[in-house]
């Protein structure tokens, strides 16, 4: 069957083993043919990971919106991640290893568990374990610990770095039994301790990208089931909204931090945008069981609670939607300049318009912090 331009095929693209075969798709999607015929169908990682920029263009000549296209490339990433850790799999065995020794489950986190990856990210990944004897703990994590290690050395070799943060599957903190990730959530959740809070904001937005998917939707069931009743816990998550305010000042009017910045014109629209969307968003998710991981599921799920009206949430969307261009738009320009795909924006290419219309949607992200603290 032929892949047509309509929106529920999209998202099986990088669902298989294999890239897309070019020669089934549409006349219609030639500047993705091209693209694919261009990479060719067994690509190094190294040489997978380069050709993303590559693979936006062609979308971006397709007229999809940036939501889709981020999605794409988070589903590109994970792509890639199957393939790095199919590979480490592969080297293991082939050195004695044998197979993996019980039901495991690769986890991506953050943006890409959300499925809104833009232009160079960083690695964010965890393993969930099943369940085993003590007695097996160096045997088993031992196979787990290398082939952590190995698949996350291929993604930094392929260009995809090693997170600053340690939060990668080759370290104990973020490769447990799905057991010990329950007891884990429940010690971080039990009290107000803005470290613990911060870590389970990584964990929580989660996906599986490799392996028994049902380890990860145990530990969701845990999840929705535990945290809606951990109110000091996600009283504090909201306390730290101050720690990542919107880019406005006390008069509404578009103002950022400077730290950092590459010049004078610049907002930080990842920190000051995007980043206070989503975590007020995934708040009121926790405090109203929402199993859902990327922010506009999220929403509309909200919506169905009870929890926001429609008109709120096609509002947020849409800003979610908005900032997502800005931010790729821009990183795409950063990157034909020789420069990083960063979260910087320079508000002087924005025109009166489209100025006041990202005001209007900071305004509206500084009221949903507000309510997801209070609810």
């Amino acid at each position: 069957m032929r892949l047509l331009h309509h929106a529920s095929p999209w998202r099986t693209l990088f669902a298989g083993e294999r890239l897309p075969d070019p020669s089934r798709l549409s006349d219609l999607l030639a500047p993705l043919r091209e693209a694919l015929e261009a990479l060719g169908p067994d690509p190094e990682l190294a040489d997978a990971h380069a050709w993303q920029p590559r693979l936006v263009t062609a979308l971006v000549r397709l007229d999809l919106p940036a939501w889709r296209i981020s999605q794409l490339i988070s589903d590109h990433n994970a792509w890639l991640t199957r393939r790095a850790i199919r590979l480490a799999e592969a080297e293991m065995a082939g050195q004695g290893w044998g197979a993996p020794p019980v039901r495991f489950c690769v986890l991506v986190l953050g943006s890409g568990g959300r499925h809104e990856s833009l232009l160079a990210p960083d690695q964010d990944n965890a393993m969930i374990i099943d369940d085993y004897p003590d007695a097996r703990h160096v045997e088993i994590d031992g196979y787990f610990q290398s082939l952590g290690e190995r698949f996350t050395a291929r993604l930094d070799a392929a260009g995809i770095p090693l997170c600053q943060g340690h939060v990668m599957a080759r370290w104990p903190m973020w490769r447990k039994r799905l057991g010990e990730w329950q007891r884990q959530l429940e010690i971080w959740s039990a009290e107000r301790r803005v470290k613990r809070v911060q870590q389970a904001n990584i964990l929580l937005d989660f996906t599986p990208v490799h392996g028994d998917e049902a380890l990860a939707e145990a530990l969701r069931d845990w999840v929705v089931g535990r945290l809606p009743g951990a109110g000091l816990f996600l009283d504090e998550m909201g306390a730290l909204f101050d720690e990542q305010p919107v880019a406005l000042d006390r008069f509404q009017r578009l103002a950022g931090s400077q730290e950092g910045a590459p010049h004078e014109r610049a907002l930080n629209l990842k920190h000051q945008a995007m980043l206070p969307l989503v975590a007020a968003v995934r708040l009121l998710a926790l405090r109203h069981g929402v199993r859902e991981t990327d922010t506009r599921r999220r929403l509309a799920a909200l919506v169905g609670r009870g929890a926001l009206d429609a008109e709120r949430c096609r509002a947020l969307t849409a800003a979610h939607a908005r900032l997502q261009e800005l931010l790729l738009a821009e990183q795409r320009r950063n990157l034909a300049a020789g420069r990083a795909a960063d979260g910087w924006v320079d508000i002087a290419r924005l025109g009166e318009d489209e100025r006041l219309l990202l005001r209007h949607d900071l305004q509206r992200i500084r009221a949903l912090q507000r309510r997801a603290r209070r609810s």
